[in-house]
Order: C-alpha cells, then structure tokens, then sequence
C-alpha cells in the first residue's frame, strides 16, 4: 500500500505515514528449514492414505494398494493363502489401508472374513472402510485395458502404443489373473473416487508415479502383541523428558531408539523394515555390510557427510543432494551392492532436472513470498509485470497524495491498497467523529467496507488504477503457476529416475541410521545359520533397558541341539526374568531386520515366527478378562501357529486363575509341546509356579532345560546378581519384594508366617492383638452354648434359641 499524511514529521505516537508496498499481503512468519521440514513431514504423514483392493479365487489370493504418500501402486502376485485368510490378515496388519476395496460377488470365506474385520470396533489402528463394487468392474479384459491405457506420468510421451504396452508388461505380471484383476478393480475405485484430485478437474486424473512388487516370502511373522510387549514401537504418549533428550517424537522404543535417518523416505523405509522381518539371507547381510563399512573408523567422516546430503532428500532439493550422494559413493567400494547402485542408476537425467529447476525456480523468491516464483529472463511477460509492479509503490504514493488533496482537512492521512478480487482501495483512519455507518459516507467515495478502524473507499482514481493495473497480481501468479506446471510436467516425465534415487537414498539413510547407533550403543554383527534352528547369544543386553539402568548385567542365551527346546527360568519376583525374556525376542528381531545387535556375539537359526505372552493387554469394552485375553489373543496363536522354528516366549502364564487351574493349564501347555519331540518350538517360559518342578509335571528329558536367576541370601536380605544359571529356585521371595515396595513390616512379617504354614501344612492361628477386646471370650462363651444345648429337650425352639442366643453373641464377635 502507499499512504499520504497530512504531517510527515508527525510524532511515532500519532497516526503517521504507512510504508508503502506492492501491494501484497504481509507474509506469514517464514519458518526455520528444520521447522518447515518437521511441519511438512508431519502434515504429509497425517494425509497419507493407503487404498487397498483384494480378491480371493480357489485358494490365492490377487492384492494392489495405492500409497498417496509416493502416488505409487504396490501390488502381490497370485498368492496362495489358507481358508483363513492369514496372509491377507498379514498384509492388513501390515499396511493398515484406510479402504479396502473388493468385489460384491465373493465366496463364503471372504465374506465371513470381511464379516469379523468389520466388527472389529476396538482394533487398533481402527478399522478399513469396506467398499463393495460389482464384480463387472473386475472383469478381466477390462482390468487389462485400465492398466494398458492409463495416463502414467512415468511412461515417456515418446513412447509408441506398442512400446507402452511392452514396457508395462515388463513390470506387471499379466499373468496373474488374480492381481490383474486386482488392479484394475483399484483403478476403478481409485477414479471414481478421485483420490488426491478430489478438487480438481475431471480431465486430472489420478497420479501414478509408478508400481512397485511386493512380497510376503521370507517373512518372520510377529503379532502386534509381540510388537507391543517387546517395546519395538511405542504408540503411547511418551514423557516429555525423554522427548527433550533425544529429540525424537516417539516414546522410549526400540524404533525410537534406532531412527535416525534424516529424510522421511529412509524413516518410512525403516518402520517397514520393522513390520517385515526377514530371514533372506542375501538381503540381510546386504544390510549388514553396509553398517559394518560405516563402522570403520576410517570411514567416519563419509558417513556424517552422506548423513547431511540425505537431510535434503526431499522436494526439489532432492536432486541437487542425489547427485552429491552419487558422487561420494563412487569414489566408495563397488564391491558393496548398494553403493554400486547409487553410483550407477543415479543417470544423467539428475543432471538435466537438477539443471532444469536451477534455471526456472527462484528459491530465495519463492521462501519470501511463500509461493512458487520463477528466475528473470524465464518468461519476458511475466519479467514486464513485475517492473511495473516494482514502480507500483512510487506510483501509489503519488496517487495517495492526490487524493488526500481532495479530502476533508480533518482526515489526517490516506493510503492506496490493493486486495486480490476486490481491486485497489482508498484507505483513511476513522475519525472520531465517525460514529454511525451514516457518518462514513463521503461525497465522490463509494464506502466499501470498516476493517481495523480503517475506512476503504472505491474513488474515480483507485477504478482507473482497476482498470489499467487491476489484474497485475493474479495474472503474475497464474502465469509462474503455468510454468510451474510445465516444469512439473518436465520433471515427472523423468519420475522412474526419481523414485529410483528416493528408494536408494532411502535405504542408504536407514543403514547409516543403523550404523550410528550401533557405534553409539556398542551393538555387533550377528551371524546367521539357517541349517541350525535355535539361537546363541554371548552376554546379550536388553537394548532399552541398557538406556535406563545405572548397570546392566549381561547375559547370555543357547536354545536348540543338545541345549534343550524349553528353558523354564524360575526365581524370585523382580530378579529380572522377564528382563531375560524380551532380551532374546529383541535381540532375535534385530538381527532378523538387518541390524547389529546388543552382544558380544549373536548366532540366529531359521527363526519363522516370534511369538509372546509377556503380559495382559486388558480392556473393559472387550469384555474378556485377563485369563481369556491370555488365552484367547495370545498362547492359542502360539500353540497352534509355532512350528519348529519358532521363537515362544511366555511370562507368568496362568497367573490370571485359580493357582492350581493356572498351573495345570501351563503345564498342558508345555506337554502339548514337548510331545512333538524334535519339532517342538523354542520356548522360554518365566514363571513363579515353583509347583511345576517339585511336582515333576514336566517329563524329564534333553528337550527341558531349568533356569533360574542367581541370588543370594545376606541376612534378612536378598541380593539380586541378575544372572541366569542353571538350577531351580527354591523360593519365590514374594516378602522381600513386598517389602522393597514398602508395604509395612508388621504386614510383611505375617505373610511369611502365614506362608510358612501353608507350606507345612500346619494350622493357620489368628494373630491375637488384632482381634477385638473380648472377642476370645465372646467366642468361647457361644461355643459353651452350644456344647449345653439339649437337642433332646422337647421344649427346644431352635429358632428362639437362635434368635435371641445365638444372634448376640455373633454380632458381638463381628
């Protein structure tokens, strides 16, 4: 705005001169590029969507979901899944789709399983959306004709019909009726829906950066409970001083304490790192010899200056940083298969998009104005609108002096402004004076409207400006829109390129987040020997509780072979048993993902699955109590899922009911096992059920191996050492433990007493001075009573007696 006062040299107090401007808006406050890049990443994970599209013919199974977050299609080739479904229920876990999109015409399996999802209310994360579409739209031919004639902004324009066809073919397997037909049901939906177009024209269609294969071979499979109970993510509100110190946005987990990758690509790569545990060889320790170069002391300084390149893999820096990216790996060795890669797949299409958003975008323009603005000499009407809009100030200045020539004497000042749509306006303060809306009419001024106790006014001149200047702004930011289109249009037709550097770049980011906390944490390279099934651990640490404890014992772990299948850990409450639980589940799931491990050395088997029953996940409007939940959701997967080569670990099963029921049940449970002989899982089972060793209801033999953790008895105190030998407990402690948790001693001292009775088979007495005054003798006095009464006396009312004997003395016991 330009503004005119009446005193130029007026005190700062009064209503002095507005500086003049081209006319735009004041800017929002810019912020930090960190604060920009968290906001941006934040905003971008809150309106990620994932649509998915199923159908189930004969026993296989044809998936497609389309990731908003990349504008990429994933699909699964024909897979064969059981009655139940698992591997769909897998890929759901997975996923988690906000839709799942399938055919009205399904068989009964299908429907009864899409039946049991939509009446999952409390399923965390909450439940997909089920869409229905005829079963005309999956038709096989028509699947077929989507896919072959869909706008792919990834397909050169250069490229004949024939050639599309045979480059979509090399990456879609037409073969798989299933996932065709998948597809195409997808792409119906996804059109009909305009997802990520909603806003847009209908000749916009839907974007589609790519399609990518994905599978399920090789897979652990791990439940959420396992994923819970072990801490590998942490979705719980997490303190905000452990938010402080690691600047992390999740609560104290595994994830949390491993990412540290500096894009969102390399973090989203490394959540699905976590949620598909492998036991493919080749990959991982494809992934572990990356760490291990990064580790090299050597090699330091090129890891924290790959680090800072990666910070800017996003948006259009990304190029600019892919390249250095490029460039430091080929000077690294080419023996490694993904430092090869970047050197070689990151082309010279880099150069040229780098190359071209160089010459059009002007960043520094772009960050002031918070919009997209191009360099000069791009566009030479768009360069000429902007001179006259830089002369714009000086001219409105002077339109402003006029016009204050003309007004009221009493007015002290008035500005010219311009507002988008509305046009050119002049602006003078309100007047005291002004007080009714009658008082704001002006003779030759059109009133517009009050706004922050200024008067806006429409005059002959501010309507010649409309008319000569009016449009200059939106017809700037329509054209730089146009180019900035173009130049979208440009960059897209090379998007293989880029989803190529984001995957690479992403992986590199995840393994040097792995290799930083493994140089931080003390973590090793595990080894991996699929013809054994088991693990071994050397003087393995819980990875979290490392963090958290002034001092962490290690301890180490051999389950398979002549070592036994179950290891029963008995000993005394808070002794660390279920420390020693999750250790080993932890310690097996990251070397399972591709990192180094907390141990001196890890050995790991074919491991297919982990399974866990550490603790109840209780809640009210489930309607189940902990016992069912233990049944239910957590030992019935592993006694009819584990096989051979699974990882089952259970702590204080059978707690949740009566102790003999308890015992019973767990016992059945390990003999259920233990009769498969050779090809029962590897179990760990913590448990204070001292019954089930001094009753032998486990039957003797090398699969059983009994674990305890050593203590040792100082007086009236118990030292914990926190290490797992061999051998039986012979007491729980439970007093000890109650009395660290300073219950009183007096309480203490009468549950040991109470104890040891029990187990002696001796009567429990009562404790004298805690009975009423009298209540002895009271007691004694109705035993004598009764030891008088003639039941042969005929005039016996045993109802008067009752009354008026009985009754009193009773109530002056209680």
């Amino acid at each position: 705005m330009a503004s005119l006062g009446a005193n130029p040299r007026r005190t700062p107090q009064g209503p002095g001169p507005e500086a003049a401007s081209s006319g735009f808006p004041s800017p929002a406050p810019v912020p930090s590029p960190r604060e920009a890049e968290e906001e941006e990443v934040e905003e971008e994970e809150e309106l990620a969507e994932i649509h998915l599209c199923v159908l189930w013919n004969s026993g296989y199974l044809g998936i497609a979901y389309y990731d908003t977050s990349d504008s990429t299609i994933h699909f699964m080739p024909d897979a064969p899944d059981h009655e139940s479904l698992k591997l769909l229920q897998r890929v759901l876990d997975e996923i988690n789709p906000q839709s799942v999109v399938t055919s009205a015409k399904q068989d009964e399996n299908m429907t009864r399983f899409l039946g049991k999802l939509a009446s999952q209310e409390h399923r965390e994360p909450k439940r997909p959306e089920i869409i229905f579409l005829p079963s005309v739209d999956f038709g096989l031919e028509i699947s077929k004709q989507r896919l072959l004639s869909g706008n792919y902004s990834f397909i050169p324009d250069s490229m004949t019909a024939t050639e599309k066809i045979l480059f979509l073919s090399s990456i879609i397997p037409f073969d798989c009726l299933l996932t065709v037909r998948a597809l195409g049901g997808l792409l119906k939906f996804l059109g009909r829906r305009r997802i990520g177009v909603e806003l847009e024209d209908y000749n916009v269609s839907v974007p589609i950066l790519g399609f990518k294969k994905f599978m399920l071979t090789h897979l652990v499979n791990i439940d959420q409970d396992t994923y819970s109970v072990l801490q590998i993510f942490k979705s719980e509100s997490h303190p905000s001083v452990y938010k402080v110190a690691s600047g992390l946005k999740e609560g104290l987990s595994l994830f949390g304490i491993l990412n540290r990758c500096r894009c969102k690509w390399g973090e989203k790569l490394l959540r699905l790192w976590f949620t598909r545990p492998t036991h493919d060889l080749g990959e991982l320790n494809s992934r572990l010899d990356v760490i291990q170069f990064f580790l090299l002391p050597q090699n330091l300084d090129m890891a924290q200056m790959l680090h800072r390149l990666l910070g800017h893999i996003k948006n259009v820096p990304t190029v600019y940083s892919a390249l250095g990216l490029r460039d430091a790996c080929r000077s690294l060795p080419q023996s490694i298969q993904l430092f090869r890669d970047i050197a070689q797949e990151f082309s010279d299409d880099l150069h040229h998009i780098a190359s071209l958003i160089g010459k059009v975008v002007d960043f520094e323009g772009s960050l002031a104005e918070n919009r997209f603005t191009v360099l000069p000499n791009i566009d030479p009407e768009i360069d000429e609108k902007k001179r006259r809009l830089m002369g714009l100030p000086n001219f409105l200045t002077e339109v402003a002096r006029k016009e204050l020539e003309n007004l009221d004497s009493r007015i002290p000042s008035c500005s010219v402004i311009y507002i988008p749509l509305i046009g050119f306006l002049l602006s003078i303060p309100r007047l005291p004076s002004m007080v009714e809306a009658s008082d704001f009419e002006i003779n030759g001024l059109d009133f517009m409207f009050l706004s922050e106790e200024k008067l806006h006014y429409r005059s002959a001149r501010t309507k010649e400006l409309d008319a000569l200047l009016g449009d200059l702004h939106c017809e700037i930011r329509d054209q730089e829109t146009l180019l900035m289109y173009q130049l979208q249009c440009q960059v897209l037709a090379r998007a293989a390129v880029l989803t190529r550097v984001l995957d690479l770049a992403s992986r590199l980011d995840v393994l040097l987040a792995l290799a930083s906390a493994a140089r931080d944490y003390g973590y090793s390279r595990p080894r991996y020997s699929p013809q054994v099934l088991g693990v071994r651990i050397q003087n393995g640490r819980h990875p979290l509780m490392e963090l958290c404890a002034r001092t962490f014992v290690p301890n180490s772990t051999e389950c398979g072979g002549d070592k036994g299948r179950v290891k029963v850990i008995t000993g005394p409450n808070s002794s660390g048993k279920s420390i020693y639980l999750k250790q080993v589940g932890l310690i097996t799931f990251m070397a399972l993902v591709g990192s180094f491990v907390p141990a001196e050395e890890a050995e790991i088997g074919a491991v297919d699955a982990i399974f866990t029953r550490i603790h109840s996940c209780e809640s009210i409007s489930l309607g189940l109590s902990t016992f069912m939940i233990d049944l239910n959701q957590q030992v019935a997967k592993a006694v009819n899922n584990a096989t051979a080569q699974s990882l089952v670990l259970i702590d204080e099963f059978g707690k949740g009911t009566n102790t003999v029921d308890g015992l019973a049940l767990l016992a059945a449970v390990l003999r259920h096992w233990l009769a498969r002989g050779p090809t029962c899982p590897h179990i760990f089972v913590a448990t204070n059920f001292l019954s089930l060793v001094q009753l032998q209801l486990l039957p003797r033999g090398p699969l059983v191996q009994y674990l305890t953790m050593e203590t040792c008895e100082d007086g009236n105190d118990l030292v914990f050492f926190y290490q797992v030998c061999e051998g039986v407990a012979k007491a729980s402690h439970a007093s000890h433990t109650a009395a660290q948790a300073g219950l009183p001693d007096k309480l203490v001292a009468r549950g040991k007493e109470v104890s040891d009775l029990i187990r002696s088979g001796k009567p429990i007495k009562p404790v004298k001075d805690l009975l009423k005054k009298n209540q002895m003798e009271n007691c004694q006095t109705l035993v004598d009573k009764f030891m008088k009464l003639d039941l042969e006396d005929p005039n016996l009312d045993l109802n008067v007696f009752m009354s008026q004997e009985v009754l009193p003395a009773a109530t002056s016991i209680l």
